[in-house]
This record gives C-alpha cells, sequence and structure tokens, in this order.
C-alpha cells in the first residue's frame, strides 16, 4: 500500500515550539501576577515580563545590555536574571508566573530561576 503523504521529522525548534503552546495552554500572566518569558538562542538570552490581559510587556531584559563582556553562558543567565530581579523589584512585582517557553528546565533556564527566586521573586 502506497502512502498518500509523507510524515515530515520535526526538528528541534519545532518540538520546542509545540511543547511552547501546550505549556501556554495552562499558564497566563495577569495583572496580579504576570508571566516571565525567556526565550533562550545561541549566544543570548532575553527575559520579559508580561501582562497577558492587557497584551503588553512590563518590562525585559537581555544579554544584549552586556555584550561587551567575556562571559559564559551560565554566568550571563546569573546576570540577566539579577538584572531582572531589580526591575521587577523597582516595578513593585513580587509574585509572578514562570514560563520556561519549551526549554528544559535544566542548565540556563533552571540558573534563571534559581538566581530569581534567591532575590525573591515568588513563583
Amino acid at each position: 500500500m502506497k502512502l498518500l503523504f509523507k510524515k515530515k521529522k520535526l526538528d528541534k525548534k519545532d518540538r520546542r515550539l509545540i511543547r511552547h503552546k501546550r505549556i501556554r495552554v495552562k499558564i497566563k500572566g495577569t495583572e496580579n501576577r504576570p508571566r516571565i518569558s525567556i526565550f533562550r538562542s545561541n549566544r543570548n538570552i532575553y527575559l520579559q515580563l508580561i501582562d497577558d490581559d492587557k497584551k503588553q510587556t512590563i518590562t525585559s531584559a537581555s544579554t544584549l545590555e552586556f555584550r561587551k563582556e567575556k562571559l559564559s553562558g551560565k554566568e550571563k543567565a546569573k546576570k540577566v536574571a539579577e538584572i531582572f530581579a531589580e526591575r521587577l523589584k523597582n516595578n513593585g512585582i513580587e509574585k509572578v508566573v514562570f514560563d520556561r517557553g519549551g526549554y528544559t528546565y535544566y542548565g540556563r533556564v533552571k540558573i534563571i530561576a534559581d538566581k530569581l527566586r534567591e532575590k525573591g521573586i515568588i513563583f
């Protein structure tokens, strides 16, 4: 029997996006508990604080702010988490929802989460 279609093999990016969509069905940021969204590229890390009700970004931080410094990936994650935690405190936000963006809770994502908790952000 001949197949009428070929099943496409999904690459890493497609599988991550599928996981991210599945997570986003369950997670929603509100005004009282906004959502921290992570995007991780090979070189940089981007963090955003999003209010999904208003559909707007409240604050953000990324490793592009200190790109001149020679740091490893884990050191960048620690530093960007510290900067982001300070910005959250300045906005008076302590409780958030953590959206790992479809990435595994390991490595740089875990370092960011641990550093934010260490700085007093509750999620």
